[in-house]
């Protein structure tokens, strides 16, 4: 069934629900009546679920569902600031010195909505029942706690119960908006659907089914000898430089298993800073392990401070909050997020607005977030057409995508496209000025690739054992680490875009065969491996000669 179809078929049973309820009150309902608070209304960029062929409605959703939800609020001057990062860029393109990025006070004052508005934002919210609001320090979004009722009374919008492969959840069925007084102000609200969320993007090789590729050359690496194996030999550590880790839930086991894997490679102890509220979740031990220990791996054994900054769920609210967080800090001028979902649905829901102003002032701040291209080949939104993964889509961070890597020890030999590395035309974000590798109107996806085979991938320890991982959330972190480096010897590069596609073609390892059900690896440029990976040495060479 088409999307189309599904979607009238969804307003149809929608409107069953509705006139069934009107004839007899159903209790808790939410078709139940809440009193307006604006006469006049004004639209925001939520939208209402954007239905696939596995989500199914099944009623209308309780008024006391809980819901937490950001409200992500305008940029003041967002044209100067757009100015502001296309200059860095074409200074960057061109190789020319830099003016330095801004600082978080620097946004704060020049970008941010100013304190009243926020403020007014705020009470807003409060009237319509909402509670535990805050004001985030840099202004930029407004979060806070509430159930179904405060949502439709707030945001002139209704909701249903919807089920996804099994999964029992809620969404908006309607068009989000605000008081015209707001239109101003607020740009989108995210955490209004649960249907639709990030996922983490590792596959472990016991669970790959695919041991006829395990050969001589392709084999399992301990994370220490990605550094010899990509040409890190002879560049400097990242040592000076500190890393962030977009996280989620109980992170006690990820430190411990940090410990014992720098113990075990006798390098010294990682200092960490864990920010945010977390949760009891520990569902996501590999992912987070996978992350930490392969950056450090890949940084020479050296980082001046690992932050994980941790979320309270994978909800598009939560790592929304969590984004701002790290922003917000502008203390890890690198930033691993191994997580995405379908470009289409965080179109839908808003998050695309709200992450997207986030990660445009972390590049204006000199920030890189290293984003993992997806596992799901060119298909991330499963409908059998060509969609990449969020965030790797935005045009202000760096998508990574996924080889098969081919060794001789520690030393490099060859690479091929790993059928799971996420890469296509974005559907809706612009290409960036320093994509220069590509013509066209929309983004593409990715813009480097490394090893992300779980046959070829990392050896890391979880829960105290070790334990063997791939996905492009090997890939990503192993880009941060590389970019660290970088950073730890010209601190003054700031956001990698553009230095990235300025780079000469032979400071990559161009990656000419496989695909990923959608497009195949070519010479130079593909939507499968990007420009290739990095050799670092020479890329290390070039930069810094800029």
């Amino acid at each position: 069934m088409s999307k189309t179809s599904n979607w009238a078929g969804f307003l149809m049973t929608r409107n069953v629900l509705a006139a069934a309820c009107a004839m007899a009150v159903m209790p808790g309902a939410a078709f139940a009546a809440t009193a307006s608070l604006a006469s006049t209304w004004a639209p925001t960029q939520t939208h209402a679920l954007a239905m696939h062929t596995q989500d199914k409605v099944t009623g209308l959703t309780a008024i006391d569902q809980p819901l937490h939800i950001a409200v992500a609020l305008k940029l003041r001057d967002r044209d100067q600031l757009d100015a502001f990062v296309a200059a860095r860029r074409q200074l960057a393109a061109t190789g020319a010195q830099l003016a330095a990025p801004m600082t978080a006070q620097q946004v704060l004052e020049r970008y941010a909505p100013t304190a009243d508005r926020a403020q007014a934002v705020a009470d807003y919210l409060a009237k319509a029942g909402f509670s535990n609001v805050q004001i985030e320090p840099n202004r930029l979004l407004v979060t806070a706690d509430g159930n179904v009722e405060a949502a439709q009374r707030a945001f002139n919008t209704t909701f249903v119960n919807v089920t996804r492969n099994g999964r029992s959840a809620y969404a908006n069925d309607k068009d989000v908006a605000i008081p015209a007084s707001l239109q101003d102000d607020v740009l989108s609200v995210v955490g209004l659907q649960d249907v639709h969320q990030m996922h983490t993007m590792n596959v472990r090789a016991d669970a790959a089914a695919k041991p006829a590729l395990k050969t001589q050359s392709v084999t399992g690496h301990n994370p220490t000898t990605f550094s010899a194996i990509y040409g890190g030999s002879g560049v400097p550590t990242a040592s000076t430089v500190t890393v962030g880790i977009i996280a989620e839930g109980k992170l006690t086991q990820t430190i411990a298993d940090l410990k014992t894997f720098t113990s075990k490679n006798g390098l010294s102890t990682v200092t960490t800073q864990i920010v945010g509220p977390g949760s009891s979740d520990t569902s996501g031990i590999g992912e987070w392990n996978l992350d930490s220990q392969d950056i450090i791996g890949m940084a020479g054994g050296k980082v001046a401070k690992m932050i994980f900054y941790d979320a309270s769920s994978l909800s598009n609210s939560a790592l929304t909050s969590i984004i701002n967080t790290a922003v917000s800090a502008n203390a890890a001028k690198v930033v691993n997020v191994s997580l995405g979902e379908c470009e289409t649905d965080t179109m839908q829901d808003g998050s695309m607005a709200a992450d997207d102003q986030l990660f445009q002032t972390a590049e204006a701040q000199g920030q890189t977030f290293s984003i993992s291209s997806g596992d799901d080949g060119a298909d991330e939104c499963g409908d059998g057409g060509v969609t990449p993964s969020y965030p790797a889509s935005s045009p202000y961070v760096i998508a990574v995508g996924g080889t098969t890597l081919n060794t001789s020890g520690s030393t490099y030999t060859s690479e091929t496209a790993w059928s799971g590395s996420g890469g296509s035309p974005s559907t809706v974000e612009l290409r960036p000025s320093w994509q220069t590798a590509v013509t066209g109107k929309y983004r593409v996806v990715p813009d480097v690739a490394f090893d992300a085979d779980p046959n070829s991938g990392a050896i890391i320890i979880v829960n105290g054992s070790n334990a063997q991982y791939g996905g492009t959330s090997l890939a990503a972190p192993l880009f941060t680490a590389s970019w660290a480096r970088l950073l730890a010897g010209h601190s003054t590069l700031g956001f990698a875009g553009p230095h990235i596609y300025k780079l000469p073609a032979g400071d990559y390892h161009d990656v000419t065969s496989g695909n990923n059900g959608g497009y195949s690896a070519s010479s130079g440029y593909d939507y499968v491996t990007g420009r290739g990976s990095f050799n670092l040495g020479t890329v290390n060479g070039n930069i810094s000669s800029y």
